[in-house]
């Protein structure tokens, strides 16, 4: 499977940005799919996960009620709604994938299947 993320930018401080995950090569509807965030010099953090149904779904604390992940499967498609960006929130956002279908994860780890990045930068 190969993933493809797309849609960050150059936002001021309180926009609004959504990130997409596409996938080809294999269909993502068994499988959890997670958005990772890595600052400079800093390691690949988890965002955001949603199971292979969308019915469960997990935040890191520092986004909680400000980003939303969402799927479609039937677009072999994973999305970030990101709202209410802060300078904080700059990095370089990743999406993921695991091989295991039917299994939830968060860290980062756990994920072997990634897309090549797409560069958030928020203005104070």
């Amino acid at each position: 499977v190969q993933l493809q993320a797309s849609g960050g930018g150059l936002v001021q401080a309180w926009g609004s940005l959504r990130l997409s995950c596409a996938a080809s090569g294999r269909t993502l509807s068994y499988y959890v799919v997670g958005w990772f965030r890595q600052a400079p010099g800093k390691e690949r953090d988890f965002v955001a996960a949603i199971s292979w149904t969308g019915s469960v779904t997990d935040y890191a604390d520092s986004v909680k009620g400000r980003f939303t992940i969402s799927r479609d499967n039937a677009k072999n498609t994973v999305y970030l709604q990101m709202n209410s960006l802060k300078p904080e929130d700059t990095a370089v956002y990743y999406c993921g994938t695991v091989q295991e279908r039917y299994r939830f994860y968060t860290r980062t780890s756990d994920y072997s299947v990634w897309g090549q990045g797409t560069q958030v930068t928020v203005s104070s």
